[in-house]
Order: C-alpha cells, then structure tokens, then sequence
C-alpha cells in the first residue's frame, strides 16, 4: 500500500469545481512536486492534504491511516507557505521551537531538535536573530526548520520560493533537494516553475483544470508527454507544435504515422539551423536570443516559426536566410485530440 493514497478527490467552492477527480499514490520518502498553470488547482489540493480546506468529496489514507477529515493538527504533517508565516517578534529559535512548546516537549529535547535543524540549514549562528533581520532566503530556511523539528510524516511546500530573486531561487532550491536527501522525508512540493519540478523531483504531477494530466519522473514527461499540454508545458523553450498540414516536409518524416488531422511536436534542440539555403526547409531567421551556453534561434518557414535551440554560439543575425532541418527520431505525434500516439 502507498504511503499516502488520494482516492477521487473532489472540491468545490459554491458552483465552481475545482479539483475533479484525484487519484494518487504517493511512496514514503517521495519527493513529489505538483506543477501547472495558475488556477489549475494544485495549490489547493495541497490545501485539502494539509487540513486546510474540508474536501467535498473522496478519501485520503496517510500510513494506513483514513485522514480525510482529521483537523490539520491531527495529521502529522507540516507546511512550509509562500509568504514565511514567522512571527516578527519572535526570534528564530521561538519561531521554529513554537510549535513543540505548545506540544509541551521537554526544553532540552526542543533545544537539541532546534539545534540539530538550524545545524542542516546554516542557521546555527541566526538562532537570536528576528526575521527582519535576515535575508529572504534565511527566513524561508527559518520556516523550513521550523516544520523538520516537528518530524511530520509529510513535508508540504507552497511555492516556498516565489518570493526570492533569481540567484536564491536557485540556491536555497539546492538546499531543499539537498535536505530531502539528508532526511529521506516524503515532500510534497508545489510550484509554477517547471525547472522546479525537474530538478527536485523523483515524481512530477502535471494538473490542468483540477485533473491529473500526467504522472512520472521528469525525463519520462519530458522523453514522452502523455498529451500536447504536458509536451509543451514540459521544457523551456516550448515544444515546436504544427498541425499536420503546416509544414509537409516534417509531417512527411513521420513515414505515414501522423493522421492528416493530427499534430506534430519537435523540441528545439532536434532544430538544426545551417546559413544559407543549401540544406533542408528554406527559412528566414526572425530573432536570435544569446544565453551564453545556449542560443535560441527563432526561424520563420513559410509563415510558420520555429524555435531551435543550440549549444553553441553563432554568427546569424534577424533577417537572415537559412536551412532548417529537423532530426526525424525525436518527433512527437499527436492525434487530432491532442493525445500522444505513443501512448494512445
């Protein structure tokens, strides 16, 4: 039995159906991570596991346990939000102790979990310090250490780094996947941020207006989408997606397995772009992005553009005329309902 079972999950709030139908199985010391667009109800699926919010219907199982309607503080779990949640006027040590004093743990075992946490997190030496007092990146690891000292089952994240810059997203995301490893903890993480979820997770769970699109680890949605919106939503930059009549030339590469009605699908680094017109589609450069190790070449072929990406510099410039090519190994073929014909 899984660890943690969702079981035809439903919510509502008044007329509006917002999650519809949610089945998962979640193993112990999964790092699991929710991803979608805006809205599409992953954070309040969260809400529901958590105690947050009642479900309107279905069953959720925690080790065995049926906690579909067990208060928030009966559930062995803990949560660490978006906005911190400190108190200001509490230093770290009361902040992330608070919990275990209410619980009336012994003051030597609170101070040895404490010390333990911040030991994991580099904030041994912030322990008397105030929240305003830190950065945006040591608050957030304030409110992780104070959900680890409470040894939940379940670690629950909310988009916990949304509110940091580019340069702490990207360390204190290190950070986590790090302590997730230290602690073999089952984690639920939720996030808009598809670079998130494929580098913190072992399982990525893809929702679309309150429904499952795909589950599995990140290479598997990214190797082999169930469905357009996973091919697209998966990857930066988007998956190239042309309906069958587009370009004839790369619908002809699928050797007759793309219905006339369906859906071609080509990731921009199987774009191959050569100066001049000697090779393959002949194609006008719209725009060149420089990253430094990459580069993002936007070609229009016959109206239609295309994203290649390279990783390597080049010399093309907008307005440039080019051949395009495109590795007929790495098409992804969809129907005319959007479903993958690799899975269908």
């Amino acid at each position: 039995m899984a660890f943690l079972q969702l079981k035809n999950i439903q919510k509502s709030f008044g007329d509006a159906h917002i999650i519809k139908g949610v089945d998962l199985s979640i193993e112990q010391g999964e790092f699991i991570v929710f991803v979608g667009p805006s809205g599409c109800g992953k954070s309040t699926l969260l809400r529901l596991i958590a105690g947050l919010e009642p479900v309107s219907s279905g069953q959720m199982l925690l080790d065995g346990r049926d906690i579909t309607h067990l208060p928030s503080g009966k559930r062995d779990l803990a949560m660490v939000f978006q906005s911190y949640a400190l108190y200001p006027h509490m230093s770290v040590f009361d902040n992330m102790s608070f919990a275990l004093k209410l619980a009336k743990v012994p003051a030597q075992e609170i101070r040895q979990k404490v010390e333990a946490a911040a030991d994991k997190l580099n904030l041994s030496k912030y322990l008397q310090r105030t929240p305003k007092e830190l950065s945006g990146g040591q608050r957030q690891r304030v409110a992780i250490g104070r959900a680890i000292v409470r040894a939940p089952k379940v670690f629950l994240f909310d988009e916990p780094l949304s509110n940091l810059d580019a340069a702490l997203r990207g360390n204190t995301r290190v950070e986590i996947k790090k302590l997730h490893e230290s602690l073999g903890a089952t984690t639920i993480y939720v996030t808009h941020d598809q670079v998130e979820a494929m580098t913190l997770a072992d399982k990525v769970v893809v929702f679309k207006d309150g429904l499952i699109e795909q589950v599995g680890s990140p290479l598997a949605l990214y190797d082999r989408p169930a469905n357009q919106f996973v091919a697209q939503f998966i990857g930066m930059p988007s998956m190239n997606m042309l309906p069958a009549n587009a370009l004839p030339t790369v619908s002809q590469l699928s050797e007759g397995r793309l219905p006339a009605d369906g859906f071609v699908g080509v990731r921009p680094e199987s774009v191959r772009v050569h100066p001049g017109l000697a090779r393959g589609m002949s194609g006008r450069v719209e725009l060149v992005e420089a990253l430094g190790a990459d580069t993002l070449i936007h070609v229009n072929i016959g109206g239609i553009t295309m994203i290649a990406r390279q990783n390597d510099r080049t010399a093309l410039h907008a307005g440039d005329e080019v051949g395009v090519e495109v590795d007929p190994s790495m098409l992804h073929l969809f129907n005319r309902e959007g479903r993958s014909l690799a899975t269908a």
